[in-house]
């Protein structure tokens, strides 16, 4: 049988908050979870941390700027919520804190965390930095690898460190309110991702790795600059799309001017080659494997969307609307046609007439 919590929520009034902690106090081990929400509190009440049984604790909407040092003795505290707060940097003594699971931090005047923090907090399954000032995430963010939910909406970001897309059980990441340009190809990785907010940033172009994340459900990018979608992005079975105020390409067909293909002889040969690994060249394929140089080259391969033939570096960029209507998911409003990236290997591939193909116009 799991034992009720017992919780002590402090009163209003200086009298009665001092008399409800020296109650709670004396009941030692048996006080399992204590509320100090919205007391005016400047500094922590002394003895706090003598309160070994603790495992849920709420400080949030106080005037909290540091944590006493006898905090980092609450080892088997579970829930901690600081937000609303006056702190200017993560408190290092949470890293002591490694029974913590969730961790609200959000609406304080944060900057910069120390990477030292992250030597401890093992069990962290949530973490909430809301509404702060952080411009920056230290690569050790990815030792915190059971976090499942992380949140960093309203804060000064301009990227996010590859490192962070080791958290492989992560399942959602709220970054919207930032100044994020670009997302690291890395972001293939977080295969359990569900839901990915990115809304209100400056995000010119999403990566093809994002293709990748089997699990996506949820996409929210509205209000960047984005103007077209990656290659793969059908592959993706979100439930809900939303892309409104970006710069999206739009179906407006135009004339143009016949051009000719122009390849160097590196593109020449690269072609070559990768046709008659495609033909089962045997002997060919022997001579690649001893050469990791070639292997190297080889491996940024892309393959023509009309053809289907591989080519390495030259390639005519186009884009495919694709109807979200038949699409069976939650997008944003007025979106009839997405923007799809497609990529083809010449001007004789982009003049079939048996594709919805079209080129990218440049006013």
């Amino acid at each position: 049988m799991v034992p009720c919590l017992e919780e002590t929520v402090l009163p209003a009034g200086r009298k009665g908050n001092m008399a409800e902690l020296l109650r709670a106090l004396r009941g030692g081990p048996g006080t399992r979870s204590l509320s100090l929400k919205a007391r005016g509190l400047h500094h922590l009440p002394r003895g706090v941390g003598s309160m070994k049984g603790l495992e849920r604790l709420t400080l949030r909407d106080n005037r909290l700027r540091r944590l006493p040092q006898d905090m980092q003795t609450l080892s088997r505290l579970k829930v901690l919520n600081l937000g609303n707060n006056n702190f200017e940097e993560f408190p290092e003594q949470l890293k002591y804190l490694t029974s913590l699971e969730n961790l609200h931090l959000f609406r304080n005047k944060i900057t910069r965390i120390s990477p030292l923090v992250f030597d401890g907090l093992q069990n962290l399954v949530l973490l909430n930095l809301n509404n702060n000032q952080l411009s920056y995430l230290p690569p050790e963010i990815h030792r915190l690898e059971n976090l499942e939910c992380v949140s960093l909406d309203n804060n000064q970001l301009q990227r996010i460190p590859k490192e962070f897309c080791c958290l492989r059980k992560l399942r959602e990441l709220h970054l919207s309110h930032n100044s994020i340009t670009a997302l690291p190809e890395e972001i293939k990785y977080l295969t359990k991702l569900k839901i990915l907010i990115l809304s209100r940033n400056q995000i010119e172009e999403l990566p093809d790795g994002l293709c990748k994340m089997k699990r996506l459900r949820v996409l929210d990018v509205a209000g960047n600059n984005i103007q077209i979608f990656p290659t793969a992005m059908e592959d993706l079975e979100l439930e809900e799309l939303y892309c409104e105020n970006n710069p999206l390409l739009q179906k407006h067909p135009v004339s143009a001017v016949q051009e000719e293909d122009i390849l160097t002889l590196k593109e020449l040969t690269a072609r070559f080659i990768l046709d008659q690994l495609e033909n089962k060249n045997f002997s060919l394929h022997r001579a690649i494997k001893q050469n990791l140089e070639a292997q190297n080259m080889l491996s940024h391969k892309r393959e023509c969307a009309q053809c289907g033939h591989g080519f390495l570096g030259m390639w005519l960029e186009c884009v495919q609307f694709v109807d979200v209507k038949q699409k069976r998911m939650k997008t944003s409003r007025n979106l009839e046609l997405l923007p799809v990236r497609v990529l083809l290997c010449s001007y004789k591939c982009f003049n079939h007439r048996d594709h919805e193909l079209f080129g990218i116009a440049i006013p």
